[in-house]
Order: structure tokens, then C-alpha cells, then sequence
């Protein structure tokens, strides 16, 4: 049995704005610009920007405090002079995290 089937549809002479609408919108999609870096490249570590200082000076009293806490489990650990380099090294902590202290009740004050 013969079927009759129609012809396909002419088409409009101005698809060629329609298809280059699509080619832009999939390039979008399927193929991103790269985006320039914001920092160094060799730089793996960066803090956000826009964080208030008392975020900051709180979570530096926490690394020091972190810090301290190895340097200490180190130092009783080792013997002689090397003991003596850890525990100079746990009193720049330390040190440096009273600045961060007074800085901090400076910011916020209790």
C-alpha cells in the first residue's frame, strides 16, 4: 500500500539567526570561557575577601592555639638543643597569639 507522506516544511530564510542563537547558547553551556585567576597561581591557600577582622583574629587564635598544642607534644618528645628549639618556637606561639588576643578583645571588647 502506497502512503502519502508530505513534504517536508520550506525552510525560512532567516534560521540562520536561529541557529547561530543556538550555537551560542550551547558554546555557553558546553564550552565556558576559562576564567582569569585571581591570585598567584603558585598561591594554593587565600582567605575570602570581605570577612570582618574579628572572624579573622578569632580563627588566627585558633592556629596559634593549634600550633601550640603540637609544638608542645614535640618538645617533650625531643631532647637537648632540639628541645630547646621547640620550646622557643612554642613561646613565638605563644607570644603571637596574646597579640592576637589583645587585638581581638581591641575589635570586640568583653
Amino acid at each position: 500500500m502506497f502512503k502519502v507522506t508530505p513534504n517536508p516544511p520550506e525552510t525560512d530564510p532567516d534560521s540562520s539567526a536561529f541557529d547561530k542563537a543556538a550555537d551560542r547558547a550551547l558554546d555557553f553551556y558546553l564550552k565556558p570561557k576559562p576564567t582569569e585567576p585571581t591570585s598567584d597561581p603558585g598561591q594554593l591557600f587565600t582567605v575570602v575577601n570581605g570577612i570582618d577582622t574579628e572572624c579573622l583574629l578569632a580563627n588566627l587564635s585558633e592556629t596559634l592555639a593549634s600550633a601550640n598544642a603540637m609544638v608542645s607534644d614535640l618538645a617533650f618528645e625531643l631532647d637537648g638543643s632540639r628541645r630547646h628549639v621547640a620550646l622557643g618556637i612554642q613561646q613565638l606561639i605563644e607570644l603571637g597569639s596574646l597579640l592576637a588576643n589583645r587585638a581581638l578583645d581591641n575589635v570586640d571588647p568583653r
